[in-house]
């Protein structure tokens, strides 16, 4: 016991003494610091920086040491479309409440208005980025927040402008409710594990509301993707938890609300995916569990290519939707157990909530579509319905055991 009290002791002291040094600095007009890399020079390890109301262009500045920066009243840094604005390589960093914008272009070393390197424990938080090439950048960094930013530009070609929270190499990182949108991906991971993603907005990006690559074993909950050019897209990724997302607007001849391309072992429960021109479309896709979702008013709900396999589609809700499954071979290897389907027109004579009939999701037209989009000009014509009727009497085109055996008589209710 006594040997335990000493070392409380000693921590107690190493606390006491880090706070007496530890001290605040204060930069702008009428302050001891005029500039913020003035403040930064003559700062020790876990200082405090407040930096008030203002413009500061400084060209680069670089944060080599553990500190705490706070803008007051939102100072503004403004790169002039040259300079990458702040650059952390340090750990234990906390950059708040500042306004960053014209960070500069270039292909090469990719700018950003903060980016961090190798940095570990560190926060960005509560800023505002406007008109930069890339937001918010980290490489080789561990254990990072990044948290309540707005980050907004106005890119129209995917490649003259980069991503607003682009993710490099990195591990247990938290992105939590950021707003992002004209960028080329709002969120991007590459090589990124163990990390959450959670109640961002990320809208109206050239290219993705999300995009992972090569990124196991993350998570990402309760976030809008809205109105991006080709929707999320989650590819070459295993271990991913997709839960109580919305996917909404995604329309084009190349959108979906998520593509899944060549990922495995994830979990997709409690999502929304609604008007999109496909809610979901698999390809390479394994052993994935969706249940609990419900799909609305898209063009196909899903498309499940003959790539897949050993898929759970369960419980979900499909509703209003022009087509409810799409796919382009005959070989089914997924099963589809108790969906509630809305263009079921089965029966339930022994009142146990199920249809005594299986429900064949995938219609003809749909399959002729698959393969001659132009037979689209045919859509609702009265002989496609009939061939479409006959169809699922006596299946000949489409995959027999392409079916739900126990379809669910009542929406299920998830709201």
């Amino acid at each position: 016991m006594s040997r335990l009290v000493v070392i409380l002791h000693c921590i107690f002291v190493l606390l006491m003494h880090f706070n007496a040094e530890a001290k605040s600095l204060h930069v702008g007009r009428g302050q001891v610091y005029s500039d913020i890399k003035s403040a930064l020079a003559q700062s020790a390890a876990y200082d405090t920086i407040f930096v008030h109301s203002g413009t500061y262009a400084e060209g680069n500045i670089e944060i080599k040491k553990p500190l705490t920066i706070i803008g007051l009243s939102y100072p503004v840094i403004d790169g002039k479309g040259k300079y990458e604005m702040v650059s952390v390589r340090a750990s234990h960093v906390e950059f708040n409440g500042f306004i960053l914008r014209n960070s500069g272009y270039a292909s090469l070393d990719d700018p950003a208005a903060i980016k961090l390197y190798g940095s570990n424990y560190s926060k960005v938080i509560n800023n505002i980025l406007e008109d930069n090439f890339f937001g918010i950048y980290i490489q080789y960094g561990k254990h990072c927040l990044i948290k309540n930013n707005k980050i907004l530009a106005h890119g129209i070609e995917e490649q003259r402008i980069g991503n607003g929270i682009h993710c490099w190499k990195s591990d247990s990182l938290q992105i939590i409710a950021n707003s992002i949108s004209g960028h080329r991906d709002g969120i991007y991971f590459e090589f990124v594990t163990n990390s959450v993603i959670w109640r961002n907005y990320s809208s109206k990006n050239v290219r993705y509301g999300l995009h992972f690559m090569f990124s196991h074993q993350d998570a990402y909950y309760t976030n809008v993707f809205s109105d991006n050019g080709a929707g999320v897209a989650v590819m070459f990724t295993k271990g991913v938890m997709m839960a109580n997302n919305v996917f909404e607007h995604n329309w084009g001849d190349a959108a979906y609300g998520i593509l899944l391309k060549e990922i495995s072992d994830s979990y997709i429960i409690g999502n929304k995916f609604r008007n999109n021109t496909s809610g979901i479309y698999m390809e390479g896709a394994s052993r994935i569990i969706l249940e609990k979702n419900t799909f609305i008013s898209n063009g196909w709900a899903m498309k499940v290519q003959a790539s897949c396999m050993d898929n759970i589609i369960e419980a979900n809700n499909f509703l209003s939707n022009t087509f409810d499954m799409g796919t382009n071979g005959t070989l089914v290897l997924n099963q589809f157990k108790s969906n509630y389907w809305d263009k079921y027109e089965g029966y339930d004579l022994n009142g146990d909530g199920f249809g005594d009939v299986p429900y064949h999701p995938l219609s003809l037209f749909s399959v002729i579509s698959e393969n001659n989009p132009s037979a689209m000009l045919l859509f609702r014509s009265f002989i496609m319905s009939l061939m479409d009727r006959s169809e699922k009497i006596m299946p000949s085109l489409t995959p027999d055991n392409f079916k739900d055996e126990q379809p669910l008589m009542h929406q299920l209710n998830y709201d």
